[in-house]
């Protein structure tokens, strides 16, 4: 029995990330109006004074976020200890550097108290980061496990038994081979999900899926890919594809007395990876229970991965109900 792998000392936020820039914007900014208020006087000069000291900090501070977006790959390649350091000496050298050019240009106390603050209000946001991070990682395992559940529905599992039996005399070879796949997708299902994973994984697992399916419905199961667009390297969230489309098949097919068109696209557009997947819409009927809270799961999912980089919205259009997923277009290093 192999022991537990230990967690890391220490994480660094994604500096490339939206949300990080938000909550490092919004804590620095409510530590420059708490110091506003600490030196304030008289209540009637407080804007002026809050605004004084926003000119000399805020160049700085966005200056220093610019920097580390940039050096963002660089840093998750450093020991993260070496990281911290370089990232606190970064805001106390920007602080003292852009701040003392711009107290003589503007007038001020040009002190080192304002560098010192920005050393520790970064050593304090990093340690907050990380203990974000480290909250979190229960709640994407728990949010693994409530997705593990909402997808493995009994029917699926029954009636893909069913279909395999209904074949085995006429076609043994179909038949092994659904078996194949089914034993592929429970094993994808029960891994351990908290890396990302190739889109191509995710492509070839949604194929075995409908695969699968194709032996139950047969002709009533039609599916049109647009893939080409989508290079394989890019990474996505396990087992977010087979999800969507077998939510299309349970919610657009099944209850359908003619066939239907599953439609899957995925493309990528500059840094961004857009997928889109519709079925029929066959009326608030069709949507059973389950279908809400599957894709609520998923933007649970989403905002542990990506935090705000993400988006995830449906609709019905056109006859069809869409599901439509904006991701990060990050992926894997070349030396992996």
């Amino acid at each position: 029995m192999s022991m537990p792998s230990c967690p890391p000392a220490f994480r660094l936020p994604d500096f490339r990330n939206l949300g990080v820039w938000l909550r490092v914007l919004l804590v620095a900014n409510s530590f420059l109006l708490a110091a506003a208020l600490a030196g304030n006087r008289t209540l009637a000069a407080l804007p002026r004074e809050a605004g004084e000291l926003a000119a000399l900090v805020e160049p700085s501070l966005l200056f220093t976020l610019a920097v580390l977006f940039v050096l963002a790959p660089l840093l998750q390649r450093l020991p993260v200890r070496l990281a911290g350091l370089l990232i606190v000496m970064l805001a106390v050298v920007a602080t003292a550097g852009i701040g003392g050019l711009l107290v003589q240009v503007l007038g001020g106390d040009n002190s080192w108290r304002a560098p010192l603050a920005a050393g520790v209000l970064a050593f304090g946001m990093l340690l907050w980061f990380d203990l974000s991070a480290r909250a979190h990682a229960p709640a994407l395992a728990e949010a693994r496990l409530a997705a593990l559940t909402a997808r493995i529905r009994p029917h699926f599992l029954f009636n893909s038994l069913n279909a395999v039996l209904g074949v085995i005399r006429e076609d043994p070879r179909r038949a092994e081979t659904a078996l194949e796949e089914l034993s592929e997708l429970f094993r994808a299902l029960m891994q351990e999900n908290r890396e990302l994973v190739p889109l191509s994984d995710e492509i070839s697992l949604a194929r075995k899926y409908l695969e699968i399916e194709h032996l139950r419905l047969g002709e009533r199961l039609r599916v049109k890919w647009d893939v080409s667009d989508c290079p394989p390297d890019v990474l996505a969230p396990p087992l977010l594809l087979q999800p969507l489309i077998e939510n299309a098949v349970y919610h657009g097919i099944e209850p359908a007395t003619t066939p239907g068109e599953i439609y899957v696209r995925l493309a990528v557009k500059g840094d961004r990876v857009r997928i889109e997947i519709d079925n029929p819409w066959l009326g608030e009927s069709s949507q059973r229970a389950g279908n809400r809270m599957a894709l609520a799961n998923l933007r649970e999912r989403l905002m542990l991965f990506y935090d705000l980089e993400a988006t995830l919205d449906s609709g019905v259009s056109a006859g069809r109900y869409r599901v439509r997923i904006d991701l990060p277009g990050k992926r894997k290093p070349r030396h992996e």
